[in-house]
């Protein structure tokens, strides 16, 4: 069974809201990038896989809409090892040059993490720490709700999980914390990094992407990375560390 036909109703309007965003920038000034490639991944799972991810944004002066999706999936040579789907919406409201208000939408659904899903819907304040043409740092804070579900694996002695078993679902108000950073080191390399924060009583998501890009040509670039995912706590059976390592081709969105 695939993993949109098991997406509960708060994930998969997510997920639609992001698609269907999406599918306005070939209708709109976006800009933003794509990018894919190969994957090792350690943690709850340990394969080689593929990654995609986009992210893109629209900037009308006073209002932002920035959105972004991204997808996981490995597999040896016996049976899938990893299986991931991840969706955000987030619009801003510019405040003065620097300071904004943000509302944002995000869910996740990852099969080899411990959780059958995680939602999140939450509202707060943003502000551009650094914004000039070599650096760009901003920060938000918010407050929201969300809902999840852990799942506990039943694992076979070689690794494949061969049941998920749903456990109670909660929901509950949560804190969240971001930042966004952007450095041109070079002409043609770039570093970025995203963190974001999700806590709550049943659960703190941390989330951290890295990566080192080097440009080829206007459009094109190879990216290297590294992205964690912790949460503090998982499903028994389930570790709480996710690491992935990725090397990927860029391409811009202008």
């Amino acid at each position: 069974m695939s993993i949109a036909s098991k997406l509960p109703k708060i994930t998969t309007t997510a997920l639609l809201v992001a698609t269907g965003a999406w599918s306005s920038v070939a209708l709109a000034d976006w800009t933003g990038k794509g990018e894919g490639g190969l994957v090792l991944s350690r943690g709850n799972t340990d394969s080689t896989s593929l990654n995609a991810k986009i992210d893109a944004a629209e900037d009308l002066g006073e209002w932002k809409y920035v959105m972004g999706a991204a997808g996981l999936y490995g597999k040896n040579s016996e049976f899938v090892t990893a299986e991931r789907l991840e969706a955000r919406f987030e619009i801003d409201r510019k405040l003065s040059d620097r300071l904004y208000l943000f509302t944002a939408a995000h869910a996740q659904k990852d099969l080899f993490e411990g959780f059958d899903y995680q939602a999140t819907v939450s509202a707060g304040v943003g502000y551009k720490i650094i914004d000039d043409d070599a650096t760009k740092l901003s920060g938000a804070l918010g407050v929201g709700y969300r809902r999840l579900r852990q799942q506990e694996l039943v694992v076979a002695p070689d690794g494949q999980v061969t049941d998920r078993i749903n456990l109670e679902a909660t929901g509950g108000g949560v804190v969240t914390a971001g930042l966004n950073f952007e450095h041109k080191a070079t002409a043609s390399t770039k570093l970025v990094d995203k963190f974001l924060v999700e806590s709550g009583s049943s659960n703190t998501a941390v989330g951290n992407d890295f990566g080192v890009q080097v440009s080829m040509s206007e459009r094109l670039a190879l990216s290297v990375g590294y992205a964690i995912r912790y949460n503090t706590d998982p499903a028994p059976g389930t570790k709480k560390l996710d690491q992935l390592t990725t090397a990927n081709v860029v391409y811009t969105i202008k």
